[in-house]
């Protein structure tokens, strides 16, 4: 079965970046309406022994179309909403340190380069979607973009993402409306870098 991320803080503590609201509303109904739905349909397919990245790493090798449709669709709104909350945290924000640092360095030029590629990506998505940081096995990071619920495993990039930014505007349509830009940048103000460096650290190992 696959289980929703539990999420280590309060609905409120991400405030004043994202309210209580958009958090309850979007963990708690559509993140868990994903999940659900993503273990009904595994069942149904006969895949729901698969880890997750596995599972949407091979989803040619499900036979009935609307079966693997469906399963890319809430399989990717599952694992996205997973990395998206674990990557938030009431106590993040700032830069990230060590290797993840220097990577960014290596990749990007510079933290605030990053920030403003990575934005770029965010804000230009039409429509429903994701901006990705992504590292290869070889621990090169590279950004991305991705239609409703896909990303670079779904995509057959080869990629691991490490963070990313949720733009469908349930992420943040209650507080800022129409205002993309301002959730983008509010969304730096509680990144957990830290655990950004933990899940690097996983991937190229």
């Amino acid at each position: 079965m696959f289980e929703q991320f539990k999420l280590p803080y309060s609905y409120d503590a991400l405030e004043p970046q994202i309210d209580a609201l958009t958090v309850e509303t979007h963990h708690g109904k559509h993140h868990a309406t994903y999940t659900a739905n993503l273990n009904k349909f595994a069942e149904e397919a006969g895949v729901a022994d698969k880890e997750i990245t596995e599972l949407l790493g091979s989803l040619d090798t499900i036979a009935d179309e609307k079966l693997r449709t469906a399963i890319k669709n809430n399989g990717g709104g599952f694992y996205n909403h997973n990395l998206y909350f674990m990557t938030l945290s009431p106590n993040g924000g700032g830069v990230p340190g060590g290797i993840l640092a220097e990577k960014i360095d290596q990749a990007f030029g510079d933290f605030d380069a990053f920030k403003e590629k990575l934005s770029a990506l965010a804000l230009s998505q039409f429509g429903s979607g994701w901006a990705w940081l992504s590292t290869d096995k070889s621990g090169n990071l590279v950004l991305s973009q991705s239609l409703n619920q896909d990303n670079p495993i779904s995509q057959g990039t080869g990629n691991i993402p490490i963070f990313t930014i949720d733009v469908w505007e349930h992420a943040y349509y209650l507080k800022y409306k129409n205002l993309r830009a301002d959730y983008i940048k509010a969304i730096f103000n509680i990144a957990d870098w830290n655990k950004v460096a933990e899940l690097y650290e996983a991937a190229i190992k």
